[in-house]
């Protein structure tokens, strides 16, 4: 018992030791590094400069980057990842090969009666709805504004797209079936053509055709990828038919999976449908395309790995010079403390306090840099953001990536310094 105990107080003893060497190495270490700053200003400022553009460069694409993949996949789950749309066109080859357009050229346009049919006989979908769209210019007297997003849809437009209104109601079934004249216009849209004034019950004119505005969208912001609802309109599908030609319109059905069901299997479930509507024989390929969004995702996946891989290249040319750098300054070092070498060693310094002792110093001078190069990022999001609508921000990991990346090259830079510090015959660096 009493040996078990002794042998826990010399351990503990023993770690304590061990920190406060660990302790002393690294005040040390910061001390040199200070006292180099300190006396070489323009050596080390030039040596840090490259640590501070190759951080600023890496972390900059990287922040820039990782905003722009956020911004952009935000746009995207807007449309729905459990939402399938049935259209004659695919958004993408299947099998990531050649886009086969030549072939999709002949294949028929979807309509409203195979929504119909696919709503009646699908028990996957929870939603199934139509829509068409065009450009059109919109007219309230004097003013118009062009180039507006007519979207006409069929009623379950509402379960499948989230939208608030400011103002006003969304259709009922049977306006839409009707086909009455009305419209919900975006917030924009609204503004460009009643002056901020109340727009609800005012008539307007699309293509030609009065429709009464029963609604308001609310703001929604405008993406990166332009989904948005301010500087659109949306009709029902009826009314729709007279304001747009089918087959420049990009008919096309949406699905939305029951709470449960994965969208393969709703995929499964309507392509299978489809086929029959279509009387499809077994080994005919499908003459119709189901999209979703893991499409654009997958895409997304391999642009943004190259842009990454870009970052790394700018910056590791930047990041190179100032490996060379800081070597160089710890080169000098080592020449300039060799009598403190040698007396260090004399008083019973190992050779790997001072190895560990250059070899901080190093990783000190890199951290410097590194930090230095976070902060100009720091600064411009700052100034880009203000200025922008587009929003960056300097996550906390590409923080500690930036800070690690500066570590490591301090370590590269500084192991051949401080081993030929750490072999230093005492006697001959006394008398240098």
């Amino acid at each position: 018992m009493l040996i078990t105990f002794i042998q826990t107080i010399l351990y503990i003893f023993g770690g304590l030791f061990s920190y406060m060497i660990l302790l002393r190495l690294f005040s040390e270490s910061l001390r040199f590094a200070w006292h180099a700053i300190v006396n070489n200003k323009l050596r080390t400022f030039l040596s840090l400069l490259g640590v501070t553009i190759g951080i600023l460069a890496v972390i900059s694409v990287f922040t820039i980057v990782d905003s722009l993949e956020r911004n952009v996949r935000d746009s995207i789950n807007k449309l729905g990842s459990d939402v399938l749309y049935i259209q004659k066109w695919p958004w993408g080859p299947s099998d990531g090969g050649e886009y086969k357009w030549w072939d999709f050229m002949s294949r028929p346009e979807v309509d409203i009666s195979e929504m119909r049919k696919l709503s009646a006989k699908s028990q996957k979908a929870q939603s199934i709805a139509f829509m068409n769209s065009a450009k059109r210019t919109l007219k309230n007297g004097n003013n118009s504004i062009e180039g507006v997003d007519v979207f006409a849809v069929s009623y379950d437009w509402k379960d499948i797209r989230n939208f608030d209104l400011t103002d006003g109601r969304y259709f009922t079934e049977q306006e839409i079936e009707s086909g009455k004249n009305q419209v919900i216009i975006g917030t924009n849209v609204a503004r460009a053509l009643f002056n901020n004034s109340d727009s609800y019950g005012e008539i307007i004119k699309i293509r030609g055709e009065k429709a009464l505005v029963i609604g308001v969208f609310s703001v929604e912001g405008e993406d990166i990828t332009g989904n948005s609802l301010d500087n659109s309109a949306v009709v029902p599908v009826t009314f729709g038919q007279r304001l747009m030609n089918k087959r420049r319109s990009d008919p096309t059905i949406i699905a939305k999976a029951k709470v449960g069901v994965s969208i393969e299997e709703m995929k499964d479930e309507l392509s299978g449908i489809m086929r029959s509507i279509r009387r499809l024989k077994p080994t005919m390929p499908n003459n119709f395309a189901m999209n979703e969004i893991s499409l654009i995702s997958n895409q997304l996946d391999g642009l943004f790995s190259v842009i990454g891989l870009a970052g790394w290249i700018i910056g590791g040319f930047s990041i190179l010079v100032g490996g060379f750098g800081i070597a160089n300054i710890m080169f000098v070092s080592v020449k300039e403390r060799t009598k403190l070498i040698g007396i260090q060693k004399s008083l019973g310094a190992k050779n790997s306090f001072i190895l560990y002792q250059f070899l901080f110093e190093s990783v000190f001078l890199c951290l410097i840099g590194g930090v230095l190069g976070l902060l100009l990022v720091f600064i411009l999001t700052a100034v880009i953001n203000n200025f922008s609508d587009f929003g960056i921000i300097l996550t906390f990991e590409n923080v500690l990536l930036g800070l690690s990346v500066s570590a490591i090259i301090g370590i590269v830079s500084g192991i051949v310094p401080a081993l030929s510090a750490s072999k230093l015959d005492p006697v001959e660096a006394i008398r240098r």
